[in-house]
């Protein structure tokens, strides 16, 4: 509980469990594309080779690596914006002012 009511409420152990799983989902949700969009990419259909050649390893990496840097990029805008919303909405709240002001 926050002092005299102030601040943001915290979390149960229910909500933190619902938020772990989210974002689980969110990033097994995030494997999966890019790994489909990845090895349609670069990886031959054909399957001549057991293993991978240099030059489709190379592709997957250079793929894997644009793909998390756009994730990384949309999850600090995503988040920039909820927090501007949230200081918006709740009229900055950040205190600083003493008592009978």
């Amino acid at each position: 509980m926050s002092f005299f009511g102030l601040g943001r409420p915290q979390p149960t152990s229910a909500e933190k469990i619902a938020a772990v799983e989210n974002e689980l989902k969110m990033m097994a949700d995030m494997h999966n594309r890019m790994t489909r969009v990845c090895s349609a990419k670069c990886v031959d259909k054909t399957y001549r080779e057991s293993d991978l050649a240099k030059g489709e390893a190379v592709c997957l990496d250079r793929c894997s690596a644009k793909f998390f840097d756009v994730h990384a990029k949309i999850f600090d805008q995503i988040q920039k914006e909820t927090t501007e919303r949230m200081a918006a909405a709740g009229g900055g709240g950040g205190g600083g002012g003493g008592f009978g002001m």
